[in-house]
């Protein structure tokens, strides 16, 4: 699921004391197994392609109902 209008803004200032704004994309996944060592390389990829500083991936326990 991809939430391109949530409510968040990404702001900072560069070195040069330039505003700076991120548009914010949030994804959720869910995995039977949590495969931290692939995850952790497909940050990298991301990273990389989308020629970013950071991208935050996190993981957080879920129970069915």
């Amino acid at each position: 699921t991809a939430y391109t209008r949530a409510p968040a803004q990404g702001r900072w200032r560069d070195d040069g004391e330039r505003e700076r704004h991120d548009e914010i994309v949030v994804l959720d996944t869910m995995v039977e197994r949590l495969d931290r060592s692939w995850w952790s390389a497909y940050r990298q990829q991301l990273e990389t392609a989308f020629r970013q500083d950071e991208i935050v991936l996190r993981a957080m326990p879920i129970e069915k109902l």
